[in-house]
């Protein structure tokens, strides 16, 4: 995450599940990638796809439309979210592990334990921001901090585009979020 063409990294809470990439594979090809989707992120990331289209073509439409523009943004929230249900309800793949900082380049979580420095599949689950990904990525750092936790950094191998530009939108939400409450705070004291 120290790449010059890195983007920035968002504090926030989500789940990972990293299984060790076999290091006698190559890593996948994007196209490989799509294809090992299970089939709610495969629905997930194609809800996505003709929602970024539609809205798109929708902006051009006068403030009238607007009313239309918000009830289809409702509709398409209320599809991600039983869709994230959905997916949640899935048996993972890999060891569960706390994510606290994501962006568009990588990762980091924390453990009670140190893991090997190598690529791992990675399915990465931000249930506030509706985004589920599959990628792989490799660990970069490992560091022991203060409180016996392990602070763990993976940057991206391979991933999806669309992938990038949903982490990289989840990523400037979350932050949105955040100064909003930091002001909100600031105004109450």
């Amino acid at each position: 995450m120290s790449d010059t063409n890195a983007y920035f990294n968002v504090d926030h809470t989500f789940n990972a599940y990293l299984e060790p990439w076999p290091t006698d594979h190559p890593l996948a090809t994007e196209s490989e990638l799509m294809a090992m989707l299970p089939v709610g992120l495969q629905l997930i990331s194609q809800v996505k796809a003709l929602e970024a289209s539609c809205l798109v073509q929708l902006r051009h439409l006068d403030d009238e439309a607007k009313s239309v523009v918000d009830y289809l943004k409702l509709q398409s929230k209320k599809i991600d979210l039983v869709l994230q249900h959905v997916i949640e309800q899935q048996q993972q793949q890999g060891e569960c592990y706390k994510g606290v900082s994501f962006g568009g380049s990588g990762l980091r979580l924390v453990s009670p334990t140190v893991i090997d420095k190598q690529h791992y599949k990675v399915t990465l689950h931000i249930r506030e921001e509706l985004v589920s990904i599959l990628c792989i990525a490799h660990v970069d750092t490992i560091t022991e901090q203060d409180d016996g936790l392990y602070r763990i950094d993976l940057s991206f191998s391979q991933i999806i585009e669309a992938d990038v530009e949903q982490l990289v939108k989840a990523s400037l939400s979350v932050q949105q979020k955040q100064l909003r409450q930091r002001k909100q705070r600031n105004h109450q004291s």
